[in-house]
């Protein structure tokens, strides 16, 4: 999605996403960029506060640049690549990225989402505004996509390396084994009924993590969510209220559909979801998220490299 680089970007970042019919419909066509204007100028200043406790911007632009490099670094000897970094609603944007390729002369495009889990409001719109972008005058690009990858074994195997050191850090404190919950960001409960693959996708990953690691205790939940609509649950700050209703003392979360730290993380789940569990007396602890680790760029160079030989580029 990208994220606000500076207080000053915040309001227009919101502006972008709530513009965006495919993540969210405000009312008529017509309307939806005034009331993505009106919401934005309203939720910005709250916004900006969440911002300010975690550095005053997202770092989600350097954290993807790093993914990228390490990518770049990974991919050294199996071919001419050249890693680029587009983003939905903040720089670089996808129209941008473009842009500088087409300068550099590439030809061939391999889009790789770094949504693990597809759903039609995250990858799905990113994907649309590549085509609507793709289609400008001039541009002649062979574009290829590797849309999701909610099973892949070096992905599943770097977030289980995260959660046995998550569970080795109770073990330090002599503690009982947590109860470990995997939350994810929520996704309207209409996207699901239509077809959307998310929560299946989700749920496939948190399974095949809680296999790797055999974890006896855990759960899903859902974090995130905006707006008066039906969102999947359970809530995340919910579910919490529920294990320490029936008297679990120690929680690890796992942040299961984020591939990098931002305000979801850094905000939602380390400062208001972390006072939550404090204020009911339970010992509350986060997973590490991936970001650079060295197995989740491994799957990517793997999903790029099986598709280059697929295709014989």
């Amino acid at each position: 999605m990208g994220g606000p680089d500076s207080f000053r970007a915040v309001r227009p970042f919101l502006y972008n996403l709530f513009s965006d019919r495919m993540i969210i419909r405000l009312g008529p066509a017509p309307l939806q960029k005034p009331l993505a204007l009106l919401i934005s100028s309203l939720r910005a200043g709250k916004a900006r506060k969440m911002y300010a406790q975690i550095g005053g911007k997202s770092p989600l632009n350097e954290l993807t640049s790093a993914q990228a490099k390490a990518l770049a670094a990974s991919l050294k000897g199996e071919g001419d690549f050249k890693i680029h970094v587009g983003m939905r609603y903040w720089h670089p944007f996808i129209s941008e990225t473009l842009a500088e390729m087409k300068e550099q002369g590439i030809e061939k495009l391999m889009a790789v989402s770094l949504y693990p889990h597809y759903s039609l409001a995250t990858t799905g719109s990113s994907l649309e505004q590549l085509r609507k972008d793709l289609g400008r005058p001039g541009y002649k690009f062979e574009c290829v996509l590797i849309r999701e990858w909610p099973t892949h074994p070096l992905y599943i195997e770097a977030l289980a390396e995260t959660v046995r050191k998550g569970l080795k850090e109770f073990e330090r404190q002599r503690t009982k084994v947590p109860f470990v919950l995997f939350s994810a960001h929520g996704l309207p409960v209409k996207f699901v009924e239509q077809g959307d693959p998310y929560s299946g996708q989700i749920e496939a990953t948190m399974r095949a993590v809680a296999e790797k690691v055999s974890l006896a205790d855990y759960g899903l939940s859902y974090q995130s969510r905006t707006g008066p609509v039906e969102w999947l649950k359970p809530y995340t700050d919910e579910k919490i209220k529920e294990l320490a209703a029936r008297g679990t003392k120690n929680v690890l979360v796992v942040p299961i559909s984020f591939v990098s730290d931002h305000i979801e993380t850094l905000y939602e789940i380390d400062i208001l979801y972390s006072e939550l569990a404090r204020r009911l007396g339970m010992n509350f602890k986060r997973t590490e998220a991936l970001n650079t680790h060295p197995l989740l760029i491994g799957a990517l160079k793997d999903l790029i490299l099986n598709k280059k030989k697929e295709l014989g580029w």
